[in-house]
This record gives C-alpha cells, sequence and structure tokens, in this order.
C-alpha cells in the first residue's frame, strides 16, 4: 500500500499532507491521555513490531504494494492517538531510509494508513464496546473486525486518492479490483494476528491492553476478593 513517487499529482499529495500534519498535531495533544509508565514502552514495541509486520510486501500493481498494516494492534494495545504517531514514525522512518514510498506521497501513505487505518479500528472498537458484552471473547471478536476492517478502508483511501489524482495510466477499475481483492486477503491475516497477539495479553497481562479497559476493571474485584480469601 505504499505509494511511490509520481503515483499521484501535486495537488493530491499537498493537501494528504497537509490533512496528515493536522491529524498528527492532534495525536500530540490526544497521546497525553493514554500514555503512563505501562504504556509508554509499549508504544516503542508496538512500533517496532508494526515497522516489521509492513517490511514484507506483496506487489499489487504499477509499482504498489500490499502488506499488514497493524494500526488495528496498535489501537488495541496503546489507544488510538499513540498508534497514530507510532504508525507515523513507522512510515516516516520507511520512506526516508529504506526508500520505501515516495517522499512526495509520504503523507498520502501516513493518511491512508496512520489516520484512516487507525481511526476506522478506533470507531469499530468503540461501536462494538458499546453494543457487545465486555467478555475476553468479544474483545477479540471487536479487535479482529477492526483488523479487516482497518485494512479495508485504507486500501478505499488509495482508491479515492487515486480517482482524484492518479498520474500513471491504469484504468481505475483496475486498481480497484487489485486493492481490494489483495487487501482483503491481507485483512482476514490482520484480523488472525491481532486476535493473536491481543489473546495472547490478555492471558498475561491484561492490563497492558487498552481495548479491554472495562474487562480488566471488572476483573479486579475478583482479583482482590481472592487473594482474601487465600490469605
Amino acid at each position: 500500500m505504499h505509494i511511490p513517487d509520481g503515483f499521484l499529482d501535486a495537488p493530491v499529495c499537498l493537501v494528504t499532507a497537509a490533512g496528515s500534519l493536522a491529524a498528527v498535531t492532534m495525536a500530540l495533544r490526544g497521546c497525553r491521555r493514554e500514555l503512563d509508565d505501562r504504556a509508554a514502552p509499549l508504544a516503542g514495541l508496538v512500533a517496532a513490531f508494526v515497522f516489521a509486520a509492513q517490511m514484507v510486501n506483496f506487489p499489487v500493481a504499477a509499482g504498489t504494494s500490499g502488506h499488514l498494516l497493524g494500526g488495528a494492534l496498535a489501537v488495541a494495545l496503546v489507544g488510538p492517538w499513540t498508534a497514530m504517531l507510532c504508525l507515523t514514525v513507522v512510515l516516516a522512518v520507511q520512506c526516508l531510509l529504506f526508500a520505501d514510498g515516495g517522499i512526495t506521497a509520504l503523507g498520502a501513505n501516513t493518511w491512508n494508513m496512520a489516520v484512516v487505518g487507525v481511526l476506522i479500528a478506533w470507531a469499530v472498537m468503540t461501536v462494538l464496546a458499546r453494543v457487545l458484552p465486555r467478555t475476553r471473547m468479544t474483545v477479540l471478536a471487536t479487535v479482529a473486525l477492526a483488523g479487516l476492517a482497518s485494512v479495508l478502508a485504507a486500501a478505499g483511501s488509495f482508491v479515492a486518492l487515486y480517482a482524484l489524482g492518479g498520474t500513471v495510466d491504469v484504468p481505475l477499475g483496475t486498481v480497484l479490483g487489485a486493492m481490494l481483492g489483495v487487501h482483503t486477503l491481507i485483512g482476514l491475516g490482520e484480523a488472525a494476528i491481532t486476535a493473536l497477539v491481543v489473546s495472547g495479553l490478555l492471558a498475561l497481562r491484561p492490563d497492558l491492553v487498552w481495548a479491554a479497559r472495562g474487562l480488566v476493571a471488572d476483573r479486579t474485584p475478583v482479583l482482590r476478593d481472592a487473594a482474601e480469601v487465600s490469605a
């Protein structure tokens, strides 16, 4: 999903760069409510995991590629604003140091993956958390659906940007079919990996899972009562 240089025209690149900058500025303010002594080190681990996952690319069409995003996993563990910052840092490092995605398209890549992908994952988790009971299984189902939705939303955003300012001679229908087809499969993989990682953390350290905040709070009295009985 990394867009190379010359794939989008200048107006689209400039608008997406401005939109991404505004979103990241909001994230810098919002992450203050999410980061604490436990979440701050975890954010670094999340960024490293996302970086590694995104370095495995699958060719799609006309020089573009598909890969796991990691946005839903980042939201599930550290919250939406910190997740947005983690993905932004990852995309900037990939672009500037590894030439993965064009410099002129950095704003567009950030918009698709760090902004749209993260916000859609957050929206899915928020809506489902309000309508589903707070159990371990519903948390896993929620983060899995968020993973699938975030990948498809990012791919859809890419197609929309291409429709507005694509510069290569590839029909829009071809790009749409290639992106959504490949990213449906990638999204299913993302859903499985996200649920697997969150499941492991729920078993070991549920307090580190941002998406399980209510679940952790519900378990605390039970753990306290068990400790009092054993004493």
